[in-house]
């Protein structure tokens, strides 16, 4: 994800003295750690690190790969409460599982929590240098009429970013070469490195498991989650601890039935009742066979998976528009009968208000499932994300049982404008022609 790589960017902006130790080439040092002994600890490093005494405030201590020495966790409270003029930053891969397998006091109060998600649809524009499209997502208002030429080019930057996805490493390669099979290769390299990294943590059987649910979940994503579904023989509480492990760790994304009576959405959630997401669309698609391709080829594909591919886009740029992503509960709303089912993709706080949200992968698509819940429900407003220009309309709607007319407004975005569904849910009132 590059924690690394920003850890150094933000020393080297901010002017601070860098001391940089990687804890998995020094496993030695999770006994220091554990020592509690801020001065032991701060010696030891200085001496690793042969840089001068770690002794200011324009320093910087960073503690990689922090999952290979756990005590270091702890001591991070030592280290604050010691030493408060010296910032610490640590980054780990999968240290959720660290988390959940060692029993040590955490440092509560102590550290601030920062996640990081793949790059969004609008840094992969600023990373290929696509300047003017940006501007125009940024400044358009539902009162503009969009230009179908700049529409035409952000759905082909769209078609490149469900392929290349948001690792940081694959849009760097894919922005020099505009190579698929090049953002393919990394995809692979990830893939892998993160199964190998799987064999760290746990048992011969607990690995496998691992593997099954990740493997399993690429090939699945937008439909709702079932046990049995990932291994007929092993136990559901053995796929379920699995499952959990890799969702505590963000690899894979979990959307919960909510109610959607109101706020707080997480307050009527069925935890039995849930859809999966991968953590990136382009490693989603590598994980399903798609990579390699040329240009053309994808220029001219169409996959059976596109509209996976649109839930999957949108599950992953939901977080980067929730106020807090520390707190942020991903839901969605279905109704399950012998012959009438039904399923909103996303239900989402904008400000005040519960925004129901379909998905479509193409230009048209039936709205069944949203008038269902926007009727029941009485909402005024409804989001549709397709591959249509924006558009702002008026629905009426009767209801099936009776002859009460539900009116709302529905906000239709295409899939690359889902960064500014705040600001445009916002401005509608404002936007919207008398």
């Amino acid at each position: 994800m590059g924690k690394s790589t920003l850890a150094r960017l933000f020393a080297q902006r901010s002017g601070r003295k860098l001391y940089e130790v990687d804890l998995e080439r020094h496993p030695e040092l999770d006994e220091v750690f554990a020592s509690r002994d801020t001065s032991r600890i701060l010696s030891e490093l200085e001496y690793l690190i042969d840089k001068g005494p770690i002794d200011d405030h324009a320093s910087l201590l960073f503690l990689d790969e922090i999952q290979a020495a756990p005590s270091a966790i702890a001591a991070l409270r030592s280290l604050h409460e010691d030493r408060p003029d010296l910032p610490v930053i640590a980054a780990g891969s999968l240290l959720e599982f660290v988390l959940a397998d060692h029993a040590f006091s955490m440092p509560v109060g102590r550290i601030e929590y920062l996640f990081l998600e793949p790059m969004g649809f609008e840094e992969f524009l600023e990373a290929l240098d696509e300047t003017s499209l940006l501007e125009l997502l940024l400044t358009y208002r539902l009162t503009d009429v969009f230009p179908g030429t700049a529409h035409r080019r952000l759905l082909g930057r769209l078609r490149d970013y469900m392929l290349v996805g948001g690792m940081p490493e694959a849009v760097g390669v894919f922005t020099e070469t505009e190579s698929f099979a090049a953002a393919g290769s990394v995809h692979a390299s990830i893939l892998e490195t993160y199964r190998d990294d799987f064999a760290k943590y746990g048992t011969r059987s607990e690995i496998a498991r691992l593997r099954r649910v990740y493997g399993f979940v690429p090939g699945a994503v937008g439909d709702k989650f079932k046990y049995s579904r990932v291994d007929s023989d092993v136990r559901s509480r053995d796929v379920k601890r699995a499952l959990e492990l890799l969702v505590m760790a963000r690899v894979v994304r979990r959307v919960t039935h909510t109610d959607a009576t109101g706020l707080p959405l997480g307050a009527t959630l069925k935890e039995s009742a849930f859809k999966t997401y991968f953590l990136d669309v382009g490693l989603m698609n590598a994980a399903c066979g798609i990579d390699r391709l040329t240009p053309e080829q994808v220029a001219d594909a169409r996959f059976v998976n596109e509209g996976a591919m649109a839930e999957q886009f949108i599950a992953q740029h939901l977080p980067l528009i929730a106020p807090d992503d520390r707190a942020f509960t991903p839901t969605y709303w279905l109704r399950e009968g012998r012959t009438n089912n039904a399923e909103v993709d996303f239900v989402h706080q904008l400000g005040s208000d519960v925004a129901p949200i379909e998905v479509k992968a193409g230009k048209s698509g039936s709205l069944k499932s949203l008038l269902e819940l926007v009727s029941a429900q009485h909402y005024d407003r409804a989001l549709r994300f397709d591959t249509n220009p924006p558009q702002l309309q008026r629905v009426s709607h009767t209801r099936s049982h009776g002859d009460d007319v539900i009116e709302f407004t529905l906000l239709s975005l295409p899939l690359y404008m889902v960064e500014q569904t705040s600001r445009l849910w916002r401005n509608l009132a404002s936007d919207n022609p008398p």
